[in-house]
């Protein structure tokens, strides 16, 4: 069966890399956007990332524009947004689409191993976030309305395992 390892992804500075490197890391994967009235989760991510990086975590962020045309920049539109307005310093993945026939293969991935509520499949909107053990099995899904810091717990658990 297939774990989060086994994909690759391409990073805002176009920089493709495979998951596989976080073999042994927690990790929260989020889509994200910029003009989102859930964008001020950035600063939650970010401060999640920076208590618990050297215990294991990695925050990954993958802005998608599929939810209200809520992330409509480039590449270094979006990391600079992020970075001036949020100070996020967790890697950020080049736009993706997480629904339909063009929803990178993660988050066909993702959504398999966690589906939302009542067993939905796709994602309801921005910020859905998914927490991923050391193994790279994917272990909660968590709605756009959980707050970062409703996270704590949760990935504390898995970071002791």
């Amino acid at each position: 069966m297939a774990t989060v390892h086994d994909f690759e992804v391409n990073f805002l500075q176009g920089k493709a890399a495979q998951l596989s490197a976080y073999k042994g890391k927690v990790l929260l994967i989020v889509n994200t956007a910029s003009e989102c009235g859930f964008t001020p989760q950035y600063k939650g991510l970010e401060a999640l990332f920076q208590q618990y990086q050297d215990k294991g975590l990695v925050v990954l962020g993958f802005p998608c524009n599929q939810f209200g045309g809520q992330e409509p920049g480039d590449a270094l539109q979006i990391g600079a947004f992020c970075e001036k307005n949020y100070g996020v310093t967790f890697p950020l993945s080049e736009k993706v689409d997480v629904n339909g026939d063009g929803a990178h293969p993660l988050f066909v991935h993702l959504k398999e191993a966690a589906p939302g509520l009542l067993g939905s499949k796709a994602i309801k909107w921005n910020f859905t976030k998914f927490l991923v053990g050391k193994d790279g099995r994917v272990r909660e899904r968590f709605a756009p309305t959980t707050k970062p810091e409703e996270l704590v717990k949760d990935i504390e658990k898995l970071l002791a395992e």
